[in-house]
């Protein structure tokens, strides 16, 4: 049970959240990240297991607890934004092989404002915070890649 969780939530954090896999890997601290997370599951997965829950039911309960602080993801949040707001940069970053890479470049310039907005689940969807981040992101991309229009001011 410990290794497939392990493995499970690495996977989620490798498709969701590279920037945490790129600074576990960094720091070389990812055995330990994952050991920790899981170990502090453990005591609901034997509750469940006790209770003779599903062990696909058992996954997704544990998987969800381990990775609530993750949520929502900035990565996917900025990449499905570029995507349709950026759709040349994105196509032209994607085809370079650079997108993971500059959202992480835009998680970084656009950390104080998913803070001070306090981006959350509950207001992922908020069109002011979409505004803002569309807003900070064009600059960054007219700065570090060229002018760049986006979608709704063509």
């Amino acid at each position: 049970m410990h290794k497939m969780l392990k493995e499970k939530l690495w996977a989620y954090i490798v498709h969701n959240n590279p920037d945490l896999m790129f600074n576990l890997q960094e720091d070389y601290s990812v055995t330990h990240y994952l050991d920790e997370k899981v170990n502090g599951i453990m005591p609901m997965a034997e509750r469940l297991l006790a209770e003779r829950k599903p062990l696909y039911v058992i996954e997704e309960l544990c998987v969800n607890e381990m990775t609530e602080e993750l949520r929502p993801s900035r990565f996917l949040y900025l990449r499905e934004m570029l995507e349709q707001e950026f759709p040349d940069d994105w196509q032209r970053l994607r085809e370079d092989g650079l997108l993971t890479y500059e959202i992480i470049n835009i998680m970084e310039c656009c950390r104080e404002i998913f803070e001070s907005l306090t981006f959350s689940i509950e207001n992922k969807d908020n069109r002011n915070i979409h505004h803002t981040i569309v807003g900070h992101v064009r600059k960054h991309l007219a700065k570090n890649m060229g002018t760049t229009v986006s979608k709704k001011d063509r």
